[in-house]
């Protein structure tokens, strides 16, 4: 064990998800908030989402609203170097090995009064893997409380099956909890002060409100996995080449002899017409659990 201890790695074995209180040192979040300005005012002179920025439906250039930031590691020396330190790396390498592969990066961004909603889903949906050694680190950037859209999450669904993520026969990446015979009441808010890091397994149920505090949330994401965990054909995973994909490696080495577990998988096709971002894709569900707009 390199920071855990084995009292929380059991806790992530049982519940699928853990929650660390300030993880991150206040320098490295406040490197983080000045670059987040940095890409507010790229959003200023945007009027539709594009390869580096995802906007609120609510978006004007003359009221900016930044809803995601895309591949946050690619885009800036500040998140691709938090995402490389052992602040992060060090609780997943205790939790699934010394061996690591980055599977993408995000940086969500609820703003106070209007933040918007991610629906009900599993990770494991969009990327089922041949094993399930795959988690998401969740960094918090603000102090997160019930009220401003914390990621919830349902403990123990990381050990049961692959909820229906589909919509009328095509992949939504969103579930309905009354079918899949969730209750909301069972629904774990993670909560903490800015600087707290999360860590959920990719089979756990999650989502999250809007931000229906006058407080912003934003959370970085890391969605990293087991480097021999390899993608399952049909899931949302690219896959260039072995050299692209290896280059993906944060600490360890990789292999070309893929770790074979008996995990449920359900692929996530046909795909939608309209793809991009999470908050496209899930625009497609039938059926919404939270609500689009206050």
């Amino acid at each position: 064990m390199e920071t855990l201890n084995e009292t929380q790695v059991q806790f992530y074995r049982d519940n699928g998800y853990l929650m660390l209180e300030s993880q991150i040192p206040e320098a490295e979040i406040d490197k983080c908030i000045a670059e987040i300005e940095k890409f507010r005012d790229e959003a200023r002179h945007l009027s539709a989402s594009n390869d580096r920025l995802d906007l609120e439906d609510t978006h004007t250039p003359d009221n900016p609203r930044l809803r995601r930031i895309k591949l946050p590691h690619t885009i800036s020396d500040v998140f691709a170097g938090l995402m490389r330190s052992d602040h992060v790396l060090a609780p997943v390498r205790d939790l699934i090995g010394r061996d690591l592969r980055l599977h993408t990066s995000k940086l969500n961004m609820k703003s106070a009064e209007y933040g918007a909603a991610v629906e009900w889903h599993q990770d494991w949906a969009f990327y089922p893997h041949t094993n399930d050694d795959v988690l998401a680190v969740g960094i918090v950037l603000n102090d997160v409380g019930p009220d401003n859209g914390p990621l919830m999450v349902f403990p123990g669904t990381h050990k049961g099956e692959v909820f229906d993520h589909h919509s009328n026969g095509v992949f939504a990446g969103a579930m309905d909890l009354e079918k899949s015979g969730l209750n909301l009441s069972d629904a774990v808010k993670l909560t903490g002060p800015r600087g707290s890091m999360s860590i959920h397994h990719a089979r756990t149920v999650h989502g999250s409100d809007l931000n229906r505090s006058d407080r912003d949330r934003m959370l970085l994401l890391y969605e990293i996995m087991a480097a021999d965990a390899y993608p399952v054909m049909g899931s949302m995973t690219a896959w260039p080449s072995l050299q692209e994909y290896d280059e993906k490696l944060l600490c360890g080495s990789g292999t070309i002899t893929p770790r074979l577990a008996d995990v449920p998988v359900r692929i996530p096709q046909p795909q939608p017409d309209k793809t991009g971002s999470i908050y496209e894709i899930q625009s497609t569900a039938q059926k919404r659990a939270f609500d689009t707009v206050m």
